[in-house]
């Protein structure tokens, strides 16, 4: 089955891997600027499968929340930003249904 999928880009290798993990990663990022701010703003508003971000300027962060592959977001924000991104947390939230019917109500 690998050997089928040998380059990521094929859109069935994209599916392989698809998880439904909602993540929240937290990067570190070199923010000197308005400008470098503006980039990275602009790529992150780019990804469609973010759901929402948060970029704070003066602890060089940027949070980003949804459901994706933290890897690759991380890999597009270098390529688009020209930037080092280095991922300081992954957290990640299991978004199926049939997992909160255990729960109890509070």
């Amino acid at each position: 089955m690998s050997s089928l999928f040998k380059h990521l880009n094929h859109p069935q290798a994209k599916n392989c891997f698809m998880s439904n993990k909602f993540y929240r990663m937290t990067m570190r990022m070199n923010i000197d600027c308005n400008g470098c701010y503006r980039k990275i703003r602009r790529a992150l508003l780019q990804m469609q499968e973010l759901e929402s971000h948060l970029i704070e300027k003066k602890q060089c962060r940027v949070s980003v929340c949804g459901v994706f592959i933290p890897q690759d977001v991380a890999i597009r924000l270098r390529k688009k930003t020209n930037r080092r991104v280095e991922i300081l947390e992954i957290k990640e939230v299991d978004m199926d249904p049939e997992s909160n019917k255990d729960q109890k109500p509070s």
